[in-house]
């Protein structure tokens, strides 16, 4: 599926270099990147998956963490699919499912609030004191008390996401990587996709992300020993304590794999012949589910929050959705003009350290402009500080 002369070769240019120029910046060591619109797909690969010579260049076949893209490629689509079936109410109080959370102002927290992120939870769990499992994950989120009234406050959490996750699996009946892999990844033909991937493949094929130093907060990743190296184990610290599987992040993925998940949603839940997810299910994961007032979220999928009016650029429009990664992950959709692009990167490679936000920005607005969308006056909002960084 190659149709790149449908699309801006200028702007596609403009791409590379700026891609380019942040791999010689050191800002991220390498990158995949795949524009698609209607059948014209631009994919290409950029730089290396480590700084130091003679490493292995990135190929569209290069394995990434996804970090927070577990999110709306596993974790929410689950929970909408179990909806689906009947077993689960998104209005319902969370507690319904878990009566030991009901603690803290957590009694009246629903499914849809965890969705949205309107919950009122605190942003992560702590990591001290120390803990390790899923158990003790799941005991941590039950003991956090809200900050603010459930549905009065737009906090991205990673709390909301760790107890969704742990929701499929007490609904579900089996571990989320599990479910996932049967009921989304495998159906969609996402070969290279899920968690836990040296289970199914050699690390080589895996973008490495953090190198431990010694010096590391221990908050954070004070586990790696010097030079110890995250390849195939998840970046995100409260994940990799909890065994590698969670609702908050997890998945690692090839650009190509998350491009069929992006054709899946513009196919209204279906690709190839195949139903993935429910036309239903595809509008609550992309369109506006949050409360009046707040931060425009899906449930799932981020339309107008601080974080993304950078992945979005200037010229998609508010109602195009998507979500972004910690270790430097894009997927951005716009079903209007029916576009999307995805980036992926191992931009915290070796130390969590380099920005990439100015990159985000550029490559949403020059993936529009490739794919020939026009701007929409007045569609935008302002741009985030820089504090609303990479989830």
């Amino acid at each position: 599926m190659r149709a790149e002369a449908r699309l801006d070769a200028a702007r596609l240019a403009e791409i590379d270099r700026a891609i380019q120029g942040s791999i010689a910046a050191r800002r991220l060591p390498g990158a995949v990147f795949h524009l698609e619109r209607d059948g014209a797909v631009y994919e290409k690969a950029y730089g290396r998956t480590t700084y130091e010579e003679g490493a292995t260049p990135v190929t569209p076949d290069t394995v990434f963490d996804a970090a927070s893209l577990s999110k709306v490629l596993s974790t929410a689509p689950s929970v909408l699919l179990l909806a689906e079936e009947g077993k689960l109410d998104l209005e319902a109080p969370l507690v319904r499912y878990f009566p030991e959370c009901a603690n803290g102002g957590k009694e009246t927290i629903t499914v849809r609030q965890l969705l949205t992120h309107s919950s009122g939870l605190p942003a992560g769990l702590p990591a001290k004191p120390a803990w390790e499992g899923k158990d003790a994950a799941h005991l941590l989120a039950c003991t956090q008390a809200v900050t603010h009234a459930p549905g009065s406050l737009f906090r991205y959490s990673d709390i909301n996401y760790v107890l969704l996750g742990q929701l499929v699996e007490r609904v579900a009946g089996m571990p989320l990587d599990r479910f996932a892999q049967q009921r989304i990844f495998a159906p969609l033909a996402m070969r290279d996709t899920g968690y836990l991937p040296l289970q199914r493949m050699a690390a080589a094929r895996i973008a490495p992300t953090r190198r431990g130093d010694g010096t590391a907060d221990a908050a954070l990743h004070g586990d790696l020993g010097p030079g110890q190296l995250l390849q195939g184990a998840v970046h995100d610290p409260t994940v990799r304590r909890m065994g590698g599987v969670g609702g908050s992040a997890g998945v690692f993925s090839t650009a190509r794999d998350v491009a069929r998940f992006g054709r899946m949603l513009l196919g209204g839940g279906e690709l190839d012949g195949v139903r993935v997810l429910s036309p239903e299910s595809v509008r609550l994961l992309t369109t506006v589910q949050s409360p009046a007032g707040l931060a425009l979220r899906g449930m799932g999928m981020d339309i107008d929050s601080p974080y993304a009016q950078r992945p979005r650029g200037t010229v998609f429009p508010v109602g195009s959705y998507g979500h972004t990664g910690f270790t430097g992950c894009i997927l951005w959709v716009d079903p209007q003009s029916r576009t999307f692009y995805v980036l992926l990167s191992n931009r915290v490679y070796p130390d969590d350290k380099s920005n990439v936000l100015a990159l985000y920005a550029e490559l949403g607005t020059l993936s529009a402009r490739a794919a020939g969308v026009t701007a929409q006056v007045g569609a935008q909002a302002a741009a985030p500080p820089a504090a609303a960084a990479v989830k």
